[in-house]
């Protein structure tokens, strides 16, 4: 059974958001999420859905156009083929849970890269 703690996974790193990979499968992925204030996952639309569960502090989980504020304890669905993106807030790390289903392929995750790279939350337009 896989099991893990966000303590002992815990990884920042000042490019850009870190992850801890807790489980996989070719149903569903698993992951500890953490990052550093402004620190994101660019908006992308892979075919899969995505659970993030709020574990600390604060940011936006961009839905489409609309962004939702969350906080510990917020559970935040996003259906496949939906933009979708992930943001801490400025003044405070965030860690949460995803998890992904199916798990997105290497293809739906270059725009991800591809943000990262630019330094671009959403490439779309807003610039953030």
């Amino acid at each position: 059974m896989p099991a893990t703690d966000f303590d002992a996974e815990r990884s920042y790193v000042d490019e850009r958001f870190s992850t801890s990979e807790v489980f996989r499968s070719d149903r569903m992925k698993v992951v500890c999420g953490y990052f550093e204030p402004g620190q994101f996952i660019p908006v992308h639309a892979p075919d899969s859905d995505v659970a993030i569960t709020v574990r600390s502090g604060s940011g936006v989980v961009r839905e489409g156009e609309t962004d939702r504020p969350v906080e510990p304890g917020d559970v935040v669905v996003v259906e496949g083929g939906t933009a979708r993106g992930v943001k801490a807030n400025g003044g405070e790390r965030l860690e949460a849970t995803l998890v992904t289903a199916p798990p997105p392929t290497d293809t739906e995750h270059d725009p991800v890269r591809e943000g990262l790279r630019r330094g671009e939350f959403d490439p779309r337009g807003d610039g953030e």
